[in-house]
């Protein structure tokens, strides 16, 4: 008994570092968003942090228009990288989960 929970706890602090590992490595995850007529590209990282932000010239002079192209592509770029970090990390945490009875169900 008291070895199965050993093997839990090194397994989950495996875990634990995969997890920490895969969060290093989604910092160089990159995602580009552009806006449908291509005035806005949005770059960031699948960690979700703004790398860089290109603003095409006709925009400059329309501030609430260069709000909303903002607003938009924004989400959009923050939604994939939303679903590439969600997806990575599930993964990690089923590959690391003892084999519990009933646990799969969790991560279907």
């Amino acid at each position: 008994m008291f070895g199965d929970l050993m093997g839990m706890m090194g397994k989950l602090k495996e875990t634990q570092e995969k997890v920490k590992e895969t969060k290093e490595r989604l910092n160089h995850v990159t995602i580009e968003e552009t806006a449908s007529d291509e005035v806005i590209k949005v770059t960031i990282t699948a960690n979700r942090a703004i790398k860089s932000i290109e603003i095409a010239d006709s925009l400059l002079d329309d501030k609430e228009q260069l709000e909303d192209y903002l607003v938009i592509t924004l989400n959009k770029a923050i939604e994939k990288a939303s679903a590439i970090q969600e997806a990575e990390l599930s993964a990690v945490a089923k590959d690391g989960m003892p084999n519990i009875p009933g646990m799969d169900s969790l991560f279907k």
